[in-house]
């Protein structure tokens, strides 16, 4: 008889991992939230204002394209966001119905280009593979803004001097290690104007304060806190390694100081379990003279604008959610 393979890690109904090596990431929670997690396929055609098409760049790298509905003045063309998504490194994808329906809105709301990145997971490929899948999704816009490279609607419709990069939970961990790499290399005719880690995963090994009195919420608890990232990290690393601690010891080796940052809009919600670490990257931040605004939810929890139920439900989620939308669009506005 034939030996079942064994569950080595589940966690929180996102992802089981077996002794043979498989990952299996089928929603196994309330079944009433699956819809948040299924893929939504691309549409060329306008709906609600934003066109979609997913765009191969090359055998490792996938990007969706959001396109709003404009009406173009004097030849101006839009600005670009390279969107990374959440997930701790190792759920969740692009093309996810959280994702849709929340970039759709800041495509519309803000008339910006989104250009969203099919991001490797681990454990099955750990960090830094999906930092290099955004950074690789960045060298290829500079390709594009060289003309060494062809994409219809951003070459058609993109500014590439006013470029930005956003990411939500684990994703704006990958916008500041995307944005310090950039800062080393000539970007042009491809200029960053800004950076917005919405709830980034700033964390110390050391449990923090929020950690310990926080609500707990669907997007992150402290199970999927310490799995995920004990599975998506360097083997051997903790959580205090500079991708998920930049502001301590190991990610200020080089000092803040010495980053070359573009303007950076740090969002937070007031009830986040890691609301005490992300201050301190925003108290580093400050203390290096860097060009950094803080955005605050007050009441809200992490990622708390990509769960249409409460959205739906909740009209002080929807008002949060709009007031988060509104204020990023302000930032791109003026960057």
């Amino acid at each position: 008889m034939q030996n079942q393979k064994r569950i080595i890690h589940d966690v929180s109904g996102w992802l089981r991992v077996y002794d043979d090596g498989s990952v299996d990431r089928t929603w196994t929670g309330p079944p009433e939230v699956k819809f948040m997690a299924e893929p939504v396929p691309p549409h060329n055609d306008f709906v609600n204002g934003v066109a979609t098409r997913d765009v191969t760049v090359h055998d490792s790298l996938r990007v969706r394209v959001y396109l709003p509905e404009h009406e173009p003045i004097d030849g101006s063309k839009l600005p670009i966001i390279l969107h990374f998504h959440g997930g701790g490194f190792c759920i969740s994808q692009a093309d996810w119905y959280m994702y849709y329906n929340t970039y759709t809105r800041l495509a519309k709301l803000s008339q910006a280009i989104i250009v969203s990145v099919f991001l490797r997971l681990a454990p099955e490929d750990r960090l830094p593979a999906s930092i290099n899948d955004g950074y690789s999704a960045l060298l290829w816009l500079k390709s594009l803004s060289q003309g060494e490279s062809h994409e219809q609607w951003l070459n058609s419709y993109g500014d590439f001097n006013r470029v930005f990069l956003i990411g939500d939970s684990s994703g704006g961990n990958i916008v500041h290690e995307v944005a310090a790499r950039a800062g080393h290399v000539n970007l042009n005719p491809l200029r960053l104007a800004g950076a917005i880690p919405i709830h980034p995963g700033f964390v110390r090994a050391e449990r923090s304060r929020s950690e310990l009195e926080r609500p707990q919420s669907p997007f992150l608890t402290l199970d999927m806190l310490d799995k995920f990232l004990s599975l998506a990290l360097p083997v051997g690393s903790t959580k205090d390694h500079h991708i998920t601690c930049p502001m301590g010891p190991t990610g200020a080796v080089a000092g803040f100081e010495s980053l070359r940052m573009p303007a950076v809009l740090l969002c937070v919600a007031e009830n986040d379990l890691i609301w005490d670490t992300e201050m301190e990257y925003y108290e580093a931040m400050k203390k290096a003279n860097k060009d950094v605004e803080l955005l605050i939810n007050p009441g809200m929890t992490h990622s708390f604008y990509l769960n249409k139920i409460a959205i739906d439900t909740d009209p002080n989620t929807a008002a949060q959610t709009e007031g988060l939308l509104q204020g990023i669009t302000e930032f791109v506005k003026k960057h």
